[in-house]
């Protein structure tokens, strides 16, 4: 079964150029993507949730069905635990088109998740370089400060989420437990 779909996979990665040739293009919108962070940052929390929907699924936009394939194999791959195989889907989406941004920030979730950091440090900053309001990166990056040691960087990684997208749970609290820590609390 495995080597069935280890050839499966090596099948999808040689068709993927030629079937990008044959996709029409609907990549991520530019100026959808500045519209929905302007009215992120002063959303109420319901509708922030909706607005922060409709940013993933512009983030998720290839532009191609043979990349959405791939995309959705690595994501399921990750969300199934098999870290190493997701990397490798995600890596061949940016070996066709190292400019998908969702796949290069995917693939530095599922670097983080298999313990590599270097890689996954490395991958979200390419993201955040272009697109420096990628909240989810921006949280990914205080996350691996914060396991690593680096907290004070990590308080002012997700500060830097929280000023874009300021209905974000996890980072609220890991603001509120390390300005705790390294600020004192307030009398």
């Amino acid at each position: 079964m495995k080597a069935r779909l280890g050839f499966h996979n090596r099948v999808v990665a040689a068709l993927l150029p030629l079937l990008f040739l044959v996709a029409p293009a609907q990549a991520a919108d530019p100026a959808r993507l500045e519209g929905f962070y302007q009215r992120l940052k002063d959303a109420a929390p319901d509708e922030a949730a909706r607005i922060e929907a409709e940013i993933r699924i512009e983030w998720a936009k290839s532009g191609s069905p043979a990349f959405d394939l791939l995309l959705q194999r690595g994501t399921d791959a990750l969300d199934g635990g098999d870290y190493q195989t997701a990397a490798e889907h995600f890596t061949a989406l940016l070996d066709q088109d190292p400019g998908f941004v969702e796949a290069r920030a995917s693939r530095a979730m599922a670097y983080f998740m298999a313990g590599d950091v270097g890689p996954a440090l490395a991958d979200l900053a390419l993201v955040l370089q272009d697109d420096p309001r990628r909240f989810d990166a921006l949280a990914g990056v205080g996350t691996v400060l914060e396991e690593t040691g680096d907290r004070s960087r990590a308080l002012a990684a997700y500060r830097a989420a929280a000023a874009i997208h300021p209905h974000m749970p996890d980072v609220n609290d890991a603001i509120e437990r390390l300005a705790k820590e390294l600020e004192g609390q307030e009398l």
